[in-house]
């Protein structure tokens, strides 16, 4: 599926301006003001100026969350989005609840109480982040995350991503039943995005400190719906005078091709020849009569 590019002008600026940039930049920023997140429950704040609001909005990094403060910004980061700061990129330091700071160790252990399956889901989000997609989360789409190309308000996201794992956890059952593929890629279809699971394999290296992520692999399959219209191999040109498939059109409650469309026109064009001949024809007859008549 090709990307679908909002507007005008859109790739220009996502290819002048590329992701990977951005978010160098951001990580410069965040390590000179030594900037700090208060662990809340699920989720981290993050008080900012008006630079380091620009530089997280434009890298896609939490939401702006609006307080009675107008000279404070804060922004709202995920799990996986403090973390992938705090521990993948180095430049933010995360407070606890007790207002000490605490270390990639401790903070691995208090996310993974608040989110049994994290190491798994973060494993994911940051094996898409340093491919420099934008990844958000996907719970409107029923998914786990959903993958842009560049910023969300210049191009759609491609991307619906389903995380598996091979272990034993709540991800493993999934996907097992025809039917929850067929919904999924139903679903992912009528919001023009391909369904990407994305399988972690943990090599039984358990999960009990962050380095266990440099064990893990990953392996990315995308699943789109066959049509077998469009999947033959006789899509070059007409044989034996058949004809070739044709967008479908809605016309007095059916669907009818373009070729039939096209056929049905010319018969009412002619058809309208017809019954004009035959009114002119009507027309001379009661001429006649007028005239013979006594």
């Amino acid at each position: 599926m090709m990307p679908r590019w909002k507007g005008k002008g859109s790739q220009a600026k996502a290819n002048a301006d590329p992701m990977s940039k951005i978010v160098s930049q951001l990580q410069s920023s965040l390590i000179q003001s030594e900037t700090r997140g208060l662990l809340s429950s699920c989720s981290v704040l993050v008080e900012v100026d008006a630079e380091l609001a620009d530089l997280l909005n434009r890298s896609c990094f939490g939401r702006p969350r609006i307080t009675a403060q107008e000279d404070k910004q804060w922004f709202q980061l995920d799990l996986e989005e403090a973390f992938y700061l705090c521990f993948s990129l180095k430049c933010l330091k995360v407070i606890g609840e007790d207002g000490y700071i605490k270390s990639n160790e401790e903070l691995w252990d208090y996310l993974k109480s608040k989110k049994p399956v994290f190491p798994v889901s973060y494993k994911v989000y940051s094996h898409l982040r340093h491919k420099n997609w934008v990844v958000r989360s996907g719970l409107q789409y029923g998914v786990d995350f959903v993958a842009y190309r560049h910023h969300p308000a210049l191009v759609h996201s491609e991307y619906a991503v389903l995380v598996l794992s091979e272990g034993d956890n709540d991800l493993n059952g999934r996907l097992r039943v025809w039917s929850d593929v067929h919904c999924t890629v139903r679903l992912c279809g009528s919001v023009a995005k391909t369904l990407l699971t994305v399988i972690v394999n943990g090599n039984n290296q358990g999960a009990n400190s962050p380095s266990c992520l440099e064990h893990y692999t990953v392996e990315e399959q995308t699943i789109t719906r066959w049509n077998p219209e469009r999947s033959r191999e006789d899509q070059t040109g007409p044989k034996n005078g058949t004809k070739k498939w044709r967008q479908m059109a809605w016309q007095k409650g059916r669907w009818i091709s373009e070729v039939e469309k096209g056929e049905n026109g010319r018969g009412k064009k002619k058809e309208m020849k017809e019954r004009k001949g035959k009114g002119k024809e009507k027309e001379s007859r009661k001429e006649r009569k007028a005239i013979d008549w006594p």
